[in-house]
This record gives C-alpha cells, sequence and structure tokens, in this order.
C-alpha cells in the first residue's frame, strides 16, 4: 500500500516538473527580461554617445608620424611612451608583491590576526582617491630625490594596482577546489608545495585578470602623475626626470584654445581609450578561458 502511495506521489511530482510554467508566471518572466533589456541598453547609450564623440572629434587629426614624434613636434609618442614605461614600472613593483600577499591571505594566514589586518589595509587601500595615492608617492619618492620623474610615476601606480591584484590573487586561489589540494597531499606533496605548483598553477588564468584589470586602471589614472611624473613637451631623459603621460597630456591641453592642439587632444583620447580596451578584453578573454576550464 505505501509503495502504491509513494509511486503516485512520484508521479504527481513528475506530471508538475514537465508540465508548462502558469500563464502568469511565463508572463512576469517576459516583462522582467524586457525590462532588464530596456535598462541594460539605457546603461548602454552614454557609453556610446562618449565612444562616438571621441571617435568623431578624434579620428579626422590621427596620422602616422604622430606616433613617432614628441609634443613639441605636434605627437604624442612620448606620451605613449612614458605611459608605458610608468605603467611597466608600477607593473614591476606591485605585481609580485599583490600576487604573493595574495597567497599568504588565501593560503597560510587564514585565520590569523595579522591576516585580518592586512585585509582591513588593503580594503581601505581600494577606496583611497588616486590624487592622495600622488601627495603620499610626492612626499615619498619626489621630496626625498628632489625632482618629478617617471619612477615617482609608476610608484604611485604600484600602489594603485597594489589592492585589486592582492583582492584577485586571493579569490582566485580560494575558488581551487579543495579536493586538488587533497590530492597533492596523498601524493606526498607539501603544503608549500602543494600552494606554488598546484593551486597557484591552476588559479594563473583569474591571477591575470586581476592583473590585466589593475593595469588597464592605472594607465589612465591622471592625478597621481600630476603630483609625481609631472610632465614633459620633449623625449624624457630618463628616469629621474619629468615623464609626459596620455592622461596629463589631455589634461594639459584640454582647455587651449588653438585649434590644432584641441585636435591632438581628442586624437590622444583615442590612443588612451585604445589601451584601456585592450587590457580590458585581455582580462575578458582570460577569464572566459579559466570558466572554461
Amino acid at each position: 500500500m505505501s509503495e502504491s502511495l509513494n509511486s503516485e506521489i512520484d508521479e504527481s511530482l513528475v506530471d508538475k516538473l514537465l508540465s508548462p510554467l502558469p500563464t502568469q508566471r511565463r508572463l512576469f518572466t517576459y516583462v522582467m527580461n524586457a525590462v532588464s533589456f530596456g535598462l541594460s541598453l539605457l546603461a548602454f547609450f552614454p557609453l556610446l554617445s562618449i565612444l562616438w564623440e571621441i571617435m568623431k572629434r578624434g579620428l579626422s587629426g590621427l596620422k602616422p608620424e604622430m606616433f613617432f614624434q614628441p609634443l613639441i613636434e605636434n605627437g604624442f609618442a612620448n606620451a605613449i611612451l612614458g605611459t608605458i614605461l610608468m605603467v611597466g614600472i608600477g607593473a614591476m613593483l606591485s605585481i609580485p608583491v599583490g600576487i604573493m600577499t595574495g597567497i599568504f591571505l588565501a593560503e597560510f594566514g587564514r585565520t590569523n590576526q595579522i591576516t585580518n589586518f592586512v585585509r582591513f589595509i588593503n580594503s581601505i587601500l581600494t577606496g583611497v582617491p588616486s590624487i592622495v595615492v600622488g601627495m603620499f608617492a610626492y612626499g615619498v619618492v619626489v621630496l626625498a630625490t628632489k625632482q618629478f620623474s617617471s619612477l615617482a610615476g609608476g610608484f604611485a601606480l604600484s600602489v594603485i594596482m597594489l589592492p585589486v591584484i592582492v583582492l584577485t590573487t586571493e579569490e582566485a586561489l580560494k575558488l581551487i577546489s579543495i579536493q586538488q589540494r587533497l590530492a597533492s597531499a596523498a601524493l606526498g606533496g607539501t603544503r608549500f608545495q602543494t600552494t606554488f605548483r598546484i593551486v597557484l598553477t591552476a588559479a594563473i588564468p583569474g591571477i591575470t585578470t586581476g592583473i590585466s584589470l589593475a593595469i588597464a586602471r592605472a594607465a589612465g589614472e591622471t592625478a597621481p602623475l600630476i603630483f609625481t611624473a609631472l610632465f614633459s613637451q620633449n623625449w624624457s631623459d630618463g628616469l629621474l626626470s619629468p615623464t609626459a603621460s596620455l592622461p596629463v597630456l589631455i589634461f594639459n591641453l584640454y582647455n587651449s584654445p588653438d585649434p590644432e592642439i584641441n585636435q591632438l587632444v581628442w586624437t590622444t583620447s583615442i590612443i588612451l581609450l585604445s589601451l584601456s580596451l585592450f587590457f580590458s578584453l585581455v582580462s575578458r578573454l582570460l577569464s572566459s578561458k579559466s570558466r572554461l576550464k
């Protein structure tokens, strides 16, 4: 008797699962999908208008020789080189420290009081305004060396990049399943070997995504470079001299009444936008590969 009752209950549950949804629920789903799609388009319009305005004003002044001439010759090659140089310095300073800090937070000090303190400081650094970072770098590097330089600019950008790298590294390591750690331990691997040979290797796509996002953010920063690298209309003389950058070039020349300079500003905006878009696409590509794995 009980077996027949259970079979009837199972059949009724199967019928409910296979039966179509009620009309009201389907209508609610369609309405909410339409609202979500409409709001997404509404949020997309401002971005599209900005892109359209930059392209419309900047493409007409884009010339191949601009990529090889400094600002003093109506080009932006020195600003491109300066941006790449300072972002590269910031990456070299922040990536090793950020990855090692993320590994410590995720693998070796989860319940430690020092870990909680480091997480707290990292959370604060994530929300610090970039102009405050620029003032900090000015006090630490510029006053110490007594001159504006690309080295000071790279240091400021490294402070901005560091919390992003730490956060993404920690989260990427936490996403690695416990089964991989247990399998490594079962084969005789130590905690150090498991972390650096198994866990870190599996988390490389996620870590690389965080690094790409940090670089994309640093490439568009203006305020820290005004306090540290200042600006130069010609090629930089070295790491300890004022250096041009794309964001500061736009900031300095945007209000110029000269039509040629104004055109150069819009063209420079295309280059800066392309750099940020490139790093964003790289991060998206890497994150999609990590999801496929």
